[in-house]
């Protein structure tokens, strides 16, 4: 599995380099699957979830495609093994 995210890395004061990663979420109120996972008074959200013949397009995509990318992926896709 995929999951749209965005990194850095910095160096600390140290010298050492930091790295920073954040996997991007979206609103899930709607999703018939990922909206049981929160208390009921909060927003639900879920992973971006990238379709495995989308990873190249989401690590090369310019900053004005990336929009596209931050849809619900389809419930009745996801399997549990």
């Amino acid at each position: 599995m995929g999951l749209a995210g965005i990194w850095t890395g910095w160096r600390s004061l140290d010298g050492s380099i930091v790295r920073s990663y954040s996997m991007l979420t979206i609103n899930a109120d709607e999703h018939p699957l990922m909206n049981q996972f929160h208390k009921p008074q909060d927003e639900k959200r879920m992973v971006v979830i990238l379709q495995d013949d989308r990873y190249h397009d989401w690590l090369y995509a310019p900053l004005e495609r990336t929009a596209e990318f931050l849809q619900p992926y389809p419930a009745d896709w996801m399997t549990t093994g």
